[in-house]
């Protein structure tokens, strides 16, 4: 086993098992395929099964299959052996482990380690340990979080404010490394909110240069908290994003005062930088409160409105469409888009329409059309076609279509493979792209919500 291989294929979950289908091999009866894997390499079976074992009270074996994994000195091993020991009562053996890493100079292990101390009542060693290291980002956010229980905000308050300067103000990802001013302004207003200083966080927080971080508001959230919802009204009302009227939406939709809720998106309406965001937003309020055509008109006026037509607000129009029983309308709104372009309709437009014609039993005609596109043929393509065979109940049909692009495919096809029941061939398919010579493993912290400051922009998923 090799840490740099290991950590290549947990980040790009190629080459191997990833989690979700682990969990469909437990689901689906196979626990032994997923033992088998974690003795072999396989890192994601190794963690599962490793938690299973120690949920069984098994938990010499559970240590014992992830100790090759944690030889080869991988960080995730580590931190994933600790959290175990740690939700095992076994603390002091967790401490000692991610201590050992940080001694080795492993750059995430600092952090952790903190952490872990500040759980179990070693605050003001945590605290201690993480005091240097305030202009990394990572770190300081530990720090203010660790600085409340050991009575310390007031010392953590004099580091961040050090690290604001008094004009400027970074206007890219690459101009400040380390700690972003503007991050240094938020974990400080964190610190005055929590010493009752609300006036003062405000202040703090209207001084940001960019406002949204991982699409939320801290301002936003602070008034929220805080049931200063004048003060939310007015800031919504200039927020350039929408992320503070979806925040002031969602207090007032708590409070069950649905149409002041529906009243400050259109307060937005198109002022908004992000007004596509604004609309999806109060579509799904509407649709949430069985308000589904008021949705539709929403989403339709946004997809006919200069611009308007992208495939990502066509998709919500056309899932609200199906929603409300209305298949067909959606088809016929595709329809006379794709009239409008002279007849022409790329994939990022074409696939949303398969899912209308399968609503309206037109299954036959749907596949027909998908592969006389001039795109039907691509690695992109099959996955859609797929998805619509297998949801007729023609699983081995989908297995062809996508078959000849794997290992592009490769997660959807083992998917459906395992479906039908032949596992071992799933297991190949996943198996198939290993790198042949993968990097070094990243230094860089593993999080579904990294610091991306600035546009609100989101694309719905699928």
């Amino acid at each position: 086993m090799d840490a740099a291989d290991l950590d290549y294929r947990a980040r790009t979950q190629s080459g191997c098992i990833p989690p979700d289908l682990v969990s469909r091999l437990l689901e689906l009866g196979h626990a032994e395929m997923v033992e088998f894997w974690a003795g072999h390499g396989e890192w994601f079976c190794a963690r599962a099964w490793a938690r299973l074992l120690g949920e069984q009270g098994r938990r010499a074996e559970a240590l014992e299959l992830l100790a090759p994994y944690l030889a080869t000195g991988w960080w995730t091993a580590t931190r994933t052996t600790a959290e175990l020991l740690e939700s095992w009562g076994r603390a002091e053996e967790a401490i000692a482990l991610s201590r050992s890493r940080m001694e080795d100079g492993h750059p995430l292990a600092l952090q952790f380690h903190s952490r872990l101390l500040a759980r179990h009542g070693r605050g003001e060693e945590a605290f201690s340990l993480l005091r240097p290291h305030v202009q990394d980002w990572f770190l300081a956010t530990a720090l203010v979080d660790i600085s409340d229980g050991v009575g310390r905000d007031d010392e953590a308050a004099e580091l961040l404010a050090a690290q604001i300067p008094d004009e400027h103000r970074c206007d890219s990802p690459w101009c400040c490394r380390g700690l972003d001013p503007d991050m240094a302004i938020g974990l400080l207003a964190t610190i005055r909110e929590r010493q009752g200083r609300v006036d003062d966080a405000i202040a703090l927080l209207r001084t940001r240069d960019k406002t949204s971080l991982n699409n939320r508001d801290q301002l936003a959230d602070l008034l929220a908290r805080q049931n200063r919802v004048e003060e939310l009204h007015a800031y919504a009302a200039t927020e350039p994003f929408g992320i503070a009227a979806r925040r002031l939406a969602e207090l007032l939709e708590e409070r069950d005062d649905v149409e002041g809720a529906i009243a400050a998106y259109r307060q937005v309406g198109d002022a908004s930088s992000c007004p596509g965001n604004v609309a999806v937003d109060l579509a799904q309020l509407l649709a949430r409160h069985d308000r589904g055509e008021e949705a539709v008109e929403v989403m339709r006026a946004l997809a006919d409105a200069p611009g308007g037509a992208e495939d990502w607000i066509l998709h919500v129009l056309c899932t609200l469409y199906t929603d409300q029983g209305r298949p067909e309308d959606g088809l016929a709104h595709l329809d006379a888009l794709a009239a409008a372009r002279g007849g022409e309709e790329e994939w990022d437009l074409f696939w949303i329409r398969l899912p209308l014609m399968a609503a309206c039993d037109r299954i036959s005609e749907a596949l027909e059309s998908a592969r006389a596109h001039p795109e039907g043929a691509t690695w992109y393509a099959a996955p859609h076609i797929a998805e619509l065979l297998a949801g007729a109940g023609r699983t081995e049909e989908a297995v062809a279509v996508l078959r000849p692009h794997s290992p592009a495919n490769s997660h959807d096809l083992a998917g459906y493979l395992m479906d039908l029941g032949r596992i071992e061939e799933a297991v190949a398919v996943l198996q198939q792209d290993k790198p042949p010579r993968p990097p070094q493993p990243s230094n860089t912290a593993w999080s579904e919500d990294p610091p991306f400051w600035g546009s609100a922009w989101r694309k719905p998923t699928r």
